[in-house]
């Protein structure tokens, strides 16, 4: 079963990483709310606070739980805000307005008609990213339209739609076939035979597909749910919700897990709310006898969020698997040093049960008892296998720790950290002027930044060029002299042989 998140990316807390003195916006967790949040296009809204040098303002504000830039979802209320009956019924009319222009069961009746069309009748709009039946021609005169579309196809919708790259709203990164089939087997190995899918772009067919809006005309209504993630919203209600419930209980529980790979902009602590729903959903299934046992979970993240998962969900443990993407430039396997994909897997299930593929460079360490990256060596001192991205970890004796090979030890700040940073800490506030009240992203000096930022990058590329041209020039005379020498040796060894 697919459990859709909804179609924007996520909302980005900028300073919200716990930092003692930091500033930026906090979320404020459900359990702490008075009243239910308001509703904007994309379901319930999240209740922020501003954090300014550690402390919290007095005045908190809704905002959108799944878009991080205004342009995107311009939602915005006061906790303490009271709204005029106009202002109510014009906000429920936009959220009526945004709503995608069929519902589950027109998507489903549309899908069962397409299926039974002939396969030259069988038609995608690639502008429009949608099936086209007879009826919807006219329409589509003019659009980029793609015919003869398999069964095949219909099955892998990922390879159809193109991935949306928004960062900041709906950016979909779609797992490359290496991953996706590790994923495949690995849970087939394990003995799952249902998989509920949060946020997981390809894989869903290794198993189905991801979950957007765009997906929902591929599936049924007991395998897809429009669903927003990061606030445990079922866009069709009440009978999404039962559908998910049901997938989760089915047989008493067992043989199920969830695959999520959430937005890696996402706020952790939404989402780790959310992910404690779906568990509650399922164990509200279980016999008391089993009340100890935990829903199995695959939660694919960077490994930096690794204190902040673990936090909420103090029995998961992070896999050394490199997590790799088509689409994204920088996640990639095979590349070495920092340039290596940071994506990992995090999971209540134990390690030692996780068989990694020793031909794409993994190991089983006897000591730790799981199976880490052929270059993550065992500490004696720490007694594990310490290195988080794929390189040897050094042990720092006055941190008592291993570290970043790339960090040593400051005795000013009193810990290990790369050797140019800044004794004072990183700096609140915006990095172009220096200003509290603001960010980078709405300096008023941003304009006049990015255009000295493109005179530098134009100049630079000028003398990289220039110096291309003087080497070329250089190898070019350096050619002709050698061979102008080989021909006078030549003459030279033609007249003494004559």
């Amino acid at each position: 079963m697919a459990a859709p998140r909804d179609e924007p990316g996520s909302v980005e807390a900028e300073g919200s990483s716990g930092r003692q003195g930091s500033s930026g916006v906090k979320v404020v967790l459900p359990s702490d709310l008075a009243t239910p949040a308001p509703l904007c296009p994309h379901g319930p809204t999240l209740l922020f606070v501003k954090v300014n040098q550690g402390k919290e303002e007095t005045r908190r504000f809704y905002a959108c739980s799944a878009c991080r830039d205004r342009k995107d979802c311009n939602f915005f209320q006061w906790e303490d805000e009271k709204l005029s009956e106009a202002r109510l019924a014009a906000r429920e009319a936009h959220n009526q307005k945004c709503q995608p222009p069929l519902s589950r069961s027109q998507c489903v009746e549309r899908y069962l008609k397409f299926i039974e069309l002939p396969l030259s009748q069988r038609r995608f709009c690639q502008g429009c990213q949608q099936l086209l039946l007879p009826d919807d021609g006219e329409q589509h005169r003019e659009h980029q339209v793609v015919g003869d579309i398999s069964i095949t196809q219909l099955k892998r919708p990922s390879q159809l739609l193109y991935p949306l790259e928004n960062k900041k709203t709906n950016a979909q990164y779609l797992f490359t076939d290496r991953s996706c089939l590790f994923l495949v087997d690995l849970l087939s190995a394990l003995g799952f035979r249902r998989v509920l899918c949060v946020g997981t772009p390809r894989y869903v067919r290794g198993l189905k597909t991801k979950l957007f809006y765009r997906y929902s005309q591929f599936y049924m209504e007991d395998s897809f749910c429009h669903y927003n993630m990061f606030n445990h919203h079922f866009f069709d209600g009440k009978a999404a919700l039962d559908v998910c419930r049901t997938f989760l209980q089915e047989d008493k529980g067992e043989g199920v897990i969830m695959v999520t790979d959430p937005p890696f902009g996402g706020l952790v602590e939404p989402l780790a709310v959310t992910f404690k729903k779906l568990i509650a959903m399922w164990k509200e299934g279980q016999s008391q006898d089993n009340g100890h046992k935990e829903l199995p979970i695959f939660w694919i993240f960077p490994y930096f969020f690794e204190a902040r998962i673990c936090q909420f969900f103090p029995s998961f443990c992070m896999l050394d698997y490199q997590v790799d993407y088509d689409n994204h430039a920088l996640y990639k396997h095979g590349k070495r040093g920092r340039k290596q994909s940071p994506v990992r897997i995090f999971t209540n299930i134990p390690p030692n049960k996780i068989v990694l593929p020793i031909e794409e460079g993994y190991r089983f360490c006897s000591l730790c008892q799981r199976y880490v990256s052929v270059e993550n060596q065992h500490c004696e001192h720490c007694n594990s296998c310490t290195s988080k991205d794929g390189r040897k970890w050094n042990h720092c004796f006055l941190c008592k720790k291993c570290v970043k090979p790339s960090w040593i030890h400051c005795n000013t700040c009193s810990h290990c950290a790369l050797p140019d940073h800044s004794c004072q800490g990183p700096k609140d506030g915006c990095f172009i002027c220096g200003e509290l009240d603001h960010k980078r992203s709405t300096c008023p000096n941003i304009s006049t930044t990015k255009k000295v930022n493109t005179a530098v990058r134009k100049q630079k590329h000028r003398k990289s060029s220039k110096m291309k041209m003087e080497t070329t020039k250089g190898q070019s005379m350096n050619h002709t002299s050698v061979t102008r020498k080989k021909k006078r040796r030549e003459r030279a060894h033609q007249y003494f042989c004559s």
